[in-house]
């Protein structure tokens, strides 16, 4: 079976994990979550490359250059929820994609709660704090694995 690869991308403030609001996204920095998500993928047979940016545009251009992923996994953060240049992006280029959220975007302010992206998803997952990008990783590679089997 050949190796799956999984293109991880975080939007903004995803750099300060582990400084910002440790009461909504925990102690963990960045380097921690892709350190237990990469150990994770290996053993799955995955290999995660990873971007954070707080730039739309550098998050949008990655998108477009992901013909070599098998499956995408983003934490769009704030543009999750004002972000129509990501949606635009994720409709031109027909990849699988999977939401996360490491807080429960449903149970915070209320313009948290629309996003431009869940609808054209393949899955959204909110609130479990960092395992939420294990559970997106998990399901991504058994997508696969399902679909590489039945085509």
């Amino acid at each position: 079976m050949s190796q799956f690869n999984i293109l991880l991308l975080n939007g903004p403030n995803l750099n300060l994990l582990g400084k910002r609001e440790s009461n909504i996204y925990g102690n963990k920095n960045l380097n921690d979550v892709l350190d237990i998500l990469k150990k994770k993928a290996n053993k799955m047979n995955a290999k995660i490359t990873h971007l954070q940016s707080n730039a739309e545009h550098i998050l949008v251009e990655k998108i477009h250059q992901s013909q070599d992923f098998d499956y995408i996994i983003i934490n769009p953060a704030a543009f999750t929820h004002t972000s129509i240049a990501l949606r635009d992006a994720f409709l031109s280029i027909k990849k699988p994609f999977i939401e996360v959220h490491i807080s429960n975007i449903y149970a915070r302010e209320k313009f948290r709660k629309k996003s431009f992206l869940s609808d054209i998803s393949n899955g959204v997952i909110s609130g479990f704090g960092i395992e939420g990008y294990y559970w997106a990783l998990k399901t991504a590679i058994n997508r696969l694995i399902i679909n590489n089997k039945y085509n």
